[in-house]
């Protein structure tokens, strides 16, 4: 009997000793996302804005995706698609209004619960904390870029000195030098709050940055001619919906003298930024944009509707472009440890962001709309010794297929409900294959007003149907018309491409469970809010009459 419980005990202590070999074999994963960082913000993709040598780093050590997507272009949408691997009509989360159901197994979760080390440091924008993190640090709600707040797993709220992008760094690396157990695998969420508005850059950056020009996009004056009502009614316009103060940093005094309104939340927005900055901080902004303002006094008065746009796009890319330096450049110092520590070897590294960004583009900021500026998302990923170094990839991918990605690297098995493909056999040489990707935007009456729709999105099309007011169809030729300034759903030319697309939507909307039953409850709930006055950007009053003009 002795010999047997001996050979038990010794059995059991093989097999855990093996265990935890194996364990520490697997490779360890790096989430790396910044918050509405345009793709064509990025030198991998696009040269004539910035360079970002930290970032295509990570290309030139492994892929670079020019057809990545999202599935809803919004923030916390796509945060919760990513965590779940489900479209945001099953996940629930399909705007920034409601709530994340804290009842839906994330990968976190599930890579926890199989032994790895979890941490989240950044920006998350649920609204409660993530579960199936050991260690978290994460800024609420939208956080600020100054001496920001943070949400803690074991110290509480804490408010921390100095500029975001280098504080949410600091934290990674003291748990990567600290904390990280060299026994386990980890998964590592290293979350950006830049490039996301009111864009204020690192003190250091003032003088480069605000003294650069850069090139207007082709279609900065877009008037909107050639497309549904949904993209003339958008508030997304640099002149008309961008603020003065809030956004461009013109100062609430400066506007007051020259008799400028106020845009939106605009002196409001400017003081929950600039009035976090302490006298230091403070007197080097001041410094830079004194010296911007009084130019703007002196050259206001004569200025044209054109002579406005054209100034206020030069100061949103100064602002916006300057965010992205220090996100650059703490992308570096963290690939820097990785280099030095030895474990970039055994790491997948994933750059990406919520979603993509509009620099201009059809004359706007923000995203929602599936257009490629806002549907289009950064894609950058390198496992070396797994991932060929310098791909370029075109293939259909999405937000939702990183959760399956990572559980695949992990060797977990992905429950049942996930929706999306992982991307493992496509970086490595496997067969893999997407003929269209699905999106749905629902966030509507609110901040921006881009109406609701959901398209099928292919290499060559997009079909796109508006309908939370009168139903619209919007259909994009994508190889004839890369500006996407044309609809052409009624052009007799495209009948048979029509046809072909609505039955391959059809089939998508079965295929992820989406129908208008499903669309018209999320209304609902949405309108009993909004006509109470309780969703950001829109009056009650507005709702109401929008309520009452809406044809189901």
């Amino acid at each position: 009997m002795e010999k047997f419980y001996l050979a038990l005990v010794c059995g059991v202590f093989i097999s855990l000793s093996c265990f935890a070999q194996n364990l520490s074999k697997r490779p360890n994963i790096i989430f790396i996302m910044s918050d509405d960082h345009a793709y064509q913000a990025i030198s991998a993709y696009d040269q004539r804005l910035i360079s970002t040598p930290n970032i295509d780093r990570i290309a030139k050590k492994g892929i670079l995706f020019t057809n990545a997507s999202v599935t809803n272009s919004i923030c916390a949408p796509s945060r919760a698609t990513i965590l779940t691997g489900k479209h945001s009509h099953l996940n629930g989360k399909v705007d920034n209004h409601f709530k994340f159901d804290t009842t839906n197994r994330t990968f976190p979760q599930i890579l926890q619960a199989n032994g790895y080390q979890t941490a989240m440091f950044g920006k998350l924008h649920f609204g409660n904390n993530p579960k199936g993190f050991d260690q978290f640090k994460i800024l609420p709600d939208q956080g600020n870029y100054y001496n920001p707040d943070f949400i803690t797993k074991n110290e509480g709220n804490i408010k921390v000195t100095g500029y975001v992008t280098d504080i949410i760094t600091d934290m990674t690396l003291d748990w990567l030098s600290k904390e990280r157990k060299e026994d386990k695998p980890f998964m590592l969420m290293y979350l950006h709050k830049a490039p996301h508005r009111s864009w204020l850059m690192a003190e250091r950056h003032l003088d480069e940055m605000t003294q650069k020009v850069y090139p207007e996009p082709k279609t900065l004056f877009d008037d909107y001619a050639g497309r549904t009502s949904s993209a003339k009614e958008a508030e997304m316009n640099i002149l008309t919906s961008m603020s003065w103060a809030g956004d461009n940093k013109i100062y609430p005094a400066t506007m007051d003298s020259l008799k400028i309104p106020e845009i939106g939340f605009d002196k409001l927005r400017f003081k929950a930024e600039m009035g976090r900055l302490n006298a230091s901080q403070k007197a080097n902004f001041d410094r830079v944009y004194d010296r911007i303002n009084a130019a703007f006094k002196k050259a206001y008065p004569s200025m044209n509707e054109q002579d406005k746009m054209r100034w206020k796009f030069q100061r949103y890319m100064q602002d916006y472009l300057g965010t992205l330096r220090a996100l650059d450049e703490n992308v570096g110092r963290l690939l820097d440890y990785l280099e030095a520590h030895k474990l970039m070897e055994n790491t997948l590294i994933v750059y990406t962001s919520d979603q993509g960004f509009y620099l201009g583009e059809h004359g706007w900021f923000d995203k929602r709309f599936v257009y490629d500026e806002s549907f289009k998302t950064p894609l950058l990923v390198s496992w070396p010794g797994h991932i060929q170094a310098g791909q370029k990839s075109d293939a259909l991918v999405q937000n939702l297929d990183f959760a399956q990605t990572f559980l695949d690297v992990a060797g977990i098995p992905a429950p049942a409900d996930m929706q999306g493909q992982s991307l493992i056999p496509l970086m490595t040489g496997k067969p893999w294959k997407r003929d269209a990707v699905y999106y749905h935007y629902y966030e509507y009456p609110a901040e921006h007003m881009v109406n609701r729709h959901y398209a099928i999105v292919t290499k060559k099309y997009k079909l796109i149907h508006y309908y939370f007011k009168a139903g619209e169809w919007e259909l994009i030729d994508r190889e004839k018309d890369p500006l996407e300034l044309k609809n052409v759903y009624n052009d007799p030319a495209y009948d048979v491409i029509r046809k072909t697309l609505h039955k391959q939507l059809e089939a998508l909307r079965e295929k992820y469970k989406d129908n208008t039953e499903t669309s018209e409850g999320y209304i609902d709930r949405f309108l009993s809010d909004a006509v109470e006055g309780k969703v950001f950007g829109v009056s009650k009053e507005k709702a109401a009459e929008l309520k009452a003009k809406r044809k189901p």
